[in-house]
């Protein structure tokens, strides 16, 4: 078995973890079996590791916060008829410690050893850092 690998994509149009979950909420019943999708432009070229146990990692105001299995990559074909990689994710969102990354466009492989660790269950959340704070930190290579 490959071993896995993670994606790095910004959460646009939400401030919070709480966002991101209410936002899935609302749309459960636009995806089939409920689960989670993703649109992206680009096909993950590693995925076959992506499928081995990799998670969407979901960076918020220039912090990493959670993460969401992928449990799937479907092809899509978009109004325009370019063909997209709907990311199929598993409903549940696993909040992380926050973790500081600076913006970037599309999405990003990220490697197990770099990834945050999750929170303990008992842990609702880990507040994100301020986002200057958190900027500053990661253009000094701090996470």
């Amino acid at each position: 078995m490959a071993e896995h690998v993670n994606l790095l994509k910004l959460c646009v149009g939400a401030d919070r973890v709480e966002d991101l979950i209410l936002w899935q909420q609302a749309h459960r019943h636009d995806w089939a079996g409920g689960r989670p999708v993703h649109i992206t432009r680009m096909w993950p070229k590693r995925a076959e590791e992506v499928l081995a146990g990799g998670s969407l990692y979901w960076v918020f105001k220039g912090a990493i916060l959670c993460r969401q299995r992928i449990v799937g990559l479907e092809e899509r074909i978009g109004g325009d008829g370019i063909t997209r990689c709907a990311l199929v994710l598993d409903p549940e969102v696993i909040r992380t410690e926050a973790a500081a990354r600076r913006p970037f466009q599309g999405w990003r492989y990220l490697p197990p050893a770099d990834a945050p660790p999750d929170l303990a269950r008992t842990r609702v959340r880990d507040e994100a850092l301020p986002p200057a704070l958190a900027q500053a930190l990661a253009q000094i290579g701090l996470r």
